[in-house]
């Protein structure tokens, strides 16, 4: 068998080494940002004082030196950044409440498996051997669970502070042209991207170390409580991504519609009431929640690899360092993602709007082509040449060359889905071009379209995701997959940093045109947005993507220590689970798009009756009322995301306890099929009606100006196209991949239980 190359001790600082590193990178890019000042030029001429930079910020191009600006967008700055703050801590004080309480549930769940005994019992896939108590399983299972949804929170919070710190700043620096502002949008989101892979990585090692202490050979309960840390990250991301989703969208609905539509206002104008509350849903929504979302896969990931492993020979033999495989190739992937960040933002000066999709896109390739470097490195160091890896019962000898084809093909798989998705929602290519021309005769055939590219779109991806886990499952079982999962999300730094760029772009162009800048300088802002929605579907394809490998790594791991031989689809108890667990995303997208819709009611509602009512605010010359459109927003989400976090939480607890682990088995497994293909159709449509609507505004060729201009009425049914696409692709879509995970990792942590105790219904009947 041999050992790997890499040394116990190496291996206890490479990791949180790499962490540290991460966390030191964003600071500094944390740093460079803050060098933009949001405060006017005090005292004597423009060019006395320089901000670290050549060329004087407050100048603008036209030889304008305009103080008002920088305090307008430094007052709206301030504005969104208040809302989000405050929306973020009413939204914790409600998901604090359910967190202690389902810790709680955790705690008497899992203790209850051996009455609360505190004395050692056998271990539950070698009966020779004594393992720790049930008790303590439940308590260190409780411990993670809450260092998981403190993260996960933090991830959120931090993400969405870095973004209402950046996006004023993006705004002034497109004065001096779009390259500049493009780098400070980048390097926001990567103090976000590297903060969170830090993080993530940091507290699951301090966490493992810990739990070491009072575990000792135990191994096997060890992994298996802190899977605890996984569902914890889930169930905060659940809440945030749906929360955050139904905020945003509803305020954008009704900005879109009575502005845009009605009142042909330009998007973002300051006359609009519903303005501040769509560029604050920005940052709960599309950052906060993203961050969180992300934060769960990643913490996921890693858990159903280190369970696999526990039984594994790593785990049998305790083998540390190869134990730790999962973390050595987080820990690679952040430096990975460090290099591949310099390219964008210290190599090549981005010069002209036509360059910055490519030089995302060149983001995406370094990084997996450095990636897959990194990989073909740590597996040799860090596992031994052959090993046993534990497939439902019996041990499959693996080599190390064949675990790194399963994390290598995972990793391309990723950026696979990442380009697909990228054809069908970049306005660059036919099918969006397509949605956009079908706008001619009006919003409902732009609709058809743009449905029909959502399910066409599934076709690739799925094709993908079937050959990541045919391959993997073959070289390594269920642990194949769970590395393969690890290596889609291996580059999150990178991933993320890309996808924060989006909202922060968003929101400068907002705050550009409230401010009353020039035209030009929108025209910029409007660039680095169009680009950033490609690049938040594509985000949203990696976390679909991998969000179906985590969850069927966890599937096997539920399996496995449920004591489930085989799932045979033709007993009816499982036939049963699987049939409404296909049922469940549905039902799940059906809550969330109503609530949406019921949000976005009152919001049109608001709006129209201040266009109606306040006298001069169509001319510009009265303030609307902001604060009662940012409440709606707030009341509607925080009451609306507790029964779709209910039907998520609360169904394998049911199940598992009434009907037992069998018909469990079949609902993971249906929720996770029918799951991912509506994730993929529902966020690529969205994104489709978006970029269309951007095409035709745009009128960056030939065919996109007989459409246009703004307020023609292919624009108007291109902007119905797009509403109707907000709540699919930034809320169902991105909510469902947390669903799959979520129901998976937590039928895995409560498997003692269902095991020992679950079935009720069947063992009474």
């Amino acid at each position: 068998m041999g050992s790997a190359i890499l040394s116990e001790m190496a291996t206890e600082i490479v990791v949180p080494v790499c962490a540290a590193i991460g966390i030191a990178f964003s600071l500094v890019q944390w740093l460079l940002v803050s060098r933009v000042k949001m405060t006017p030029e005090r005292h004597g001429s423009a060019n006395t004082k320089k901000n670290g930079y050549s060329d004087c910020l407050i100048e603008e191009e036209e030889g304008i030196n305009d103080h008002s600006v920088v305090t307008k967008c430094a007052d709206i700055q301030s504005a969104i950044s208040e809302g989000a703050t405050s929306f973020l801590f009413t939204e914790y004080q409600y998901v604090g409440i359910f967190m202690i309480a389902f810790a709680i549930l955790i705690f008497l769940f899992l203790g209850s498996v051996e009455g609360f005994s505190s004395k050692s019992q056998a271990c539950t896939y070698d009966k020779e051997k004594m393992c720790k108590p049930a008790l303590a399983t439940a308590i260190f299972s409780t411990v993670s669970f809450l260092l998981g949804a403190i993260t996960s929170v933090l991830s959120g919070f931090l993400g969405m502070k870095i973004a209402t710190y950046a996006n004023a700043r993006t705004t002034l620096e497109a004065r001096k042209g779009v390259g500049k502002a493009f780098i400070v949008a980048f390097r926001s989101g990567a103090v976000m991207g590297f903060l969170l892979a830090a993080n993530g990585l940091l507290v699951l090692y301090i966490a493992i170390n810990l739990f070491k202490l009072y575990y000792g050979d135990d191994w096997e309960g060890l992994f298996e409580a802190i899977t605890g840390y996984g569902l914890g990250g889930s169930s905060m991301a659940l809440f945030g991504r749906v929360g955050g989703g139904i905020y945003t969208k509803a305020a954008d609905v009704g900005a879109d519609l009575v502005g845009k539509v009605e009142r042909n206002i330009p998007e973002d104008d300051p006359r609009n009431p519903a303005v501040i509350a769509d560029n604050v849903g920005d940052n709960v929504g599309d950052i906060a929640g993203m961050g969180s979302d992300l934060f769960g896969s990643y913490a996921e990931s890693s858990c159903a690899a280190l369970v696999v492993a526990s039984i594994s020979s790593f785990g049998v033999n305790h083998e540390f360092t190869a134990m730790l495989y999962p973390l050595l190739i987080s820990s690679v992937g952040i430096l990975v993602c460090l290099i591949t960040t310099l390219f964008a933002t210290d190599f090549f000066e981005i010069k002209a709007v036509k360059e910055i999709e490519p030089a995302l896109k060149k983001q995406l390739i370094i990084s997996t082509i450095l990636m897959t470097v990194g990989i073909a490195i740590t597996t040799w160091i860090g596992v031994p040449s052959s090993f046993t890896i534990y497939n439902f019962g019996a041990q499959k000898a693996v080599k190390n060359w064949q675990l790194f084809l399963c994390v290598g093909v995972g990793l391309w798989a990723g950026l696979i889905i990442g380009f697909v998705t990228e054809y069908y929602t970049s306005n660059a290519y036919s099918p969006v071009q397509d949605v956009a021309d079908s706008c001619r005769t009006g919003a409902a055939t732009n609709v058809i379209f743009g449905l029909a590219l959502g399910y066409k779109s599934v076709i690739i991806p799925i094709f993908a995701i079937a050959i990541s886990i045919f391959v993997s499952f073959s070289f390594a079982a269920m642990y194949g997959i769970a590395v393969a999962a690890l290596g889609m999300l291996s580059t999150i730094a990178t991933g993320l940093a890309i996808d924060a760029y989006g909202p922060i772009s968003d929101n400068a162009g907002g705050i550009a045109e409230m401010a009353g800048m020039s035209h030009r300088i929108r025209e910029r802002t409007d660039a680095l947005d169009a680009a950033g929605n490609t690049t938040a579907a594509i985000g949203k394809g990696f976390a679909i993507g991998s969000a179906a490998l985590v969850s069927l790594a966890l599937f096997g791991a539920f399996v496995s220590r449920a004591a489930i031989s085989t799932v045979d689809v033709l007993t009816p108890k499982v036939f049963i689970g699987l049939i409404v667990g296909a049922m469940l995303p549905y039902w799940f997208s059906a809550m969330t798009m109503k609530s949406v819709g019921s949000a976005a009611l009152k919001m049109v509602e608001e709006v129209r009756r201040q266009f109606n009512t306040i006298p001069g605010l169509m001319e510009g010359q009265a303030k609307p009322d902001y604060a009662t459109c940012v409440k709606i927003s707030t009341d509607a989400s925080i009451k609306e995301m507790i029964p779709p976090g209910a039907l998520v939480m609360l169904t394998p607890l049911i199940v598992g306890t009434f009907f037992g682990v069998e018909t469990l088995a079949g609902v993971l497994a249906g929720a996770l099929v029918s799951g991912v293909q509506i994730a993929i159709s529902a966020s690529n449509t969205g994104g489709a009606w978006d970029n269309a609507k951007k095409y035709i505004e745009a009128g960056a060729s030939e065919h996109a100006r007989t459409l246009g201009p703004k307020g023609s009425d292919p624009h108007k049914a291109a902007v119905i196209g797009d509403t109707i696409g907000d709540p699919l692709k930034d809320t169902s879509g991105p909510s469902l991949n947390i669903l799959i995970k979520l129901m998976a990792v937590e039928s895995l942590v409560f498997a003692p239980f269902f095991a020992t105790h679950g079935g009720l219904l069947f063992k009474i009947f």
